[in-house]
């Protein structure tokens, strides 16, 4: 079996991984044809072309936040891959653009709480690039293979955690953890992160108008969820 990982778009980055965690190869497919559909139909087949009916697949979602229209034509890419996928191998999963930058470390902004300022998509890009090199030694040579190559180490991942091969605790890095945590249990790891964002109340030393015996007694307490 293969892990592969898909970013459909105009230039479509394909990335294989084999079972012993060592790519295998990397493929960028660039849409040619006179119109939108020809382009989309040219994507579709060449992603079903590079399949293996035993692959394990992670496509990347989609970018409902894109400055583009990527309930059209970017979208289309993205629907034909997922259809090439259906049909050759049965079955695939998603990771969304966050997850995907997330699973290497790479935010969208940067700067102090407060004054944060939003990256631009190519720096983050390039980002991708470095941090998929530091991270695993292999240097894409595009940005869509980059992100593929990312997809293809999550579907490994995600597929060594559900068959019992790893548990969360073999991933040392967090960011990692939280990535495939979210994806094979996304009820868990919501929980987790809600209770994450919760902080208790601060006390108040304001004398109140009322007596406090008004007030509840009762200790509120948070469930800790832990690795």
């Amino acid at each position: 079996m293969r892990f592969v990982g898909i970013d459909p778009a105009t230039h479509t980055g394909f990335v294989a991984i084999g079972p012993d965690g060592k790519l295998i190869g990397w493929i960028e497919f660039v849409a040619k044809g006179a119109s939108a559909p020809a382009r989309i139909n040219m994507i579709l087949n060449e992603v079903y072309r590079h399949l293996k009916p035993e692959d394990d697949v992670c496509i990347e979602g989609f970018a409902m936040e894109a400055k583009f229209d990527t309930n059209k034509v970017a979208s289309g890419f993205n629907w034909g891959a997922r259809l090439a996928t259906d049909r050759k191998v049965g079955k695939f999963f998603t990771a969304t653009p966050n997850q995907l930058k997330k699973f290497v470390n790479v935010p969208e902004w940067e700067g102090e709480p407060g004054s944060k300022v939003k990256l631009d998509g190519k720096e983050v890009k390039r980002r991708v690039m470095a941090a998929v090199e530091s991270h695993w030694g292999d240097k894409p040579p595009t940005e869509n293979i980059a992100d593929a190559y990312v997809l293809a180490r999550i579907s490994e991942a995600v597929y060594r955690v559900r068959n019992g091969e790893k548990t969360l605790g073999d991933f040392q890095l967090e960011y990692q953890r939280e990535v495939i945590w979210s994806i094979v249990d996304p009820k868990g790891y919501k929980e987790y992160s809600e209770s994450k964002k919760k902080k208790p109340k601060s006390k108040s030393t304001k004398r109140r108008g009322k007596p406090a015996a008004v007030d509840s007694h009762i200790q509120n307490t948070e469930q800790q969820f832990l690795f």
